[in-house]
């Protein structure tokens, strides 16, 4: 056991470091904090003390309905419901819904943060995030169903990726194409991918699924950000950019497919 948590002391420390010494260090934050709270926490299995079964289901939703956002309780609930738009964000459902949302983050948080700089980055991916959930939340304001997940606020940088980079090429995954990796701008692959949010919304209940208008919301809070802050007449540079697959570098796009859901959690 003592050699167990030494390793993972070893580890997170060795995380840390990169962190520190990365030219996007809040991007890089944020993926290790949503992680470390995933580990941690009942959803990821890892923590024996949640129990097995039954007791660990209930400890599940438990931890959503206490860190999550419940569109009924925000609004009509006590005054710390205020802050649970904000927690929901470092908060994941599964291991598919924390990988898919850091890799996101991963790829469009980079050159995003490096433009904005490190405090207004931060401000900007938890302020949207809220008003993601929010938007949210005001839409299904009857809803009991937990909502957890920080694809709202990468939704936000994706919204302003494509206004600062708009000729940056990304490489996507089209399923219909049998996922064969094809480059385009980002004035094509991120409108797209909005369009698909927005026909998703409309055909969405308050079950439990994924809350695309979330997505939207975000989406279009992050791109309005970006027009207003750097727009003309502000000194913007709206960079271009080149999409790869694996490694890249500040000028540079990894690839992926879209962003992961944000994740409603069934009672």
């Amino acid at each position: 056991m003592i050699n167990t948590w030494s390793t993972a002391a070893g580890r997170t420390r060795r995380a840390l470091r990169a962190v520190r010494d990365s030219s996007a260090p809040m991007t890089h934050g944020l993926i290790v904090l949503c992680c470390l709270i995933f580990a941690l926490g009942p959803a990821s299995g890892l923590t024996p003390a949640y129990g097995s079964g039954d007791a660990l289901a209930a400890a599940q939703r438990t931890y959503f309905r206490h860190w999550g956002v419940v569109p009924a309780q925000l609004f009509h609930g006590p005054v710390r419901e205020a802050l649970t738009p904000a927690t929901a964000l470092f908060v994941h459902g599964s291991w598919v819904h924390l990988l898919g949302n850091m890799l996101f983050l991963f790829v469009f948080g980079v050159m995003t943060e490096e433009r904005m700089g490190r405090v207004e980055f931060t401000l900007f991916y938890i302020g949207c995030g809220y008003l993601a959930l929010l938007g949210y939340a005001a839409a299904n304001a009857a809803s009991e169903q937990s909502l957890v997940g920080a694809s709202g606020a990468i939704s936000a940088v994706l919204g302003a990726f494509l206004y600062l980079f708009p000729r940056a090429r990304v490489t996507s995954l089209l399923p219909f194409l049998f996922f064969l990796p094809m480059r385009f701008p980002a004035w094509v692959v991120l409108p797209f991918w909005a369009s698909l949010q927005w026909l998703a919304a409309g055909h969405a209940g308050q079950g439990p699924g994924v809350a695309y208008l979330a997505h939207l919301v975000g989406f279009c809070v992050g791109f309005g950000y970006a027009w207003v802050r750097y727009g003309k007449g502000r000194g913007a540079k709206r960079g271009t950019g080149r999409a790869v697959v694996g490694d890249g570098r500040a000028t540079k796009v990894r690839s992926a497919p879209a962003p992961a859901p944000e994740g409603e959690n069934p009672s």
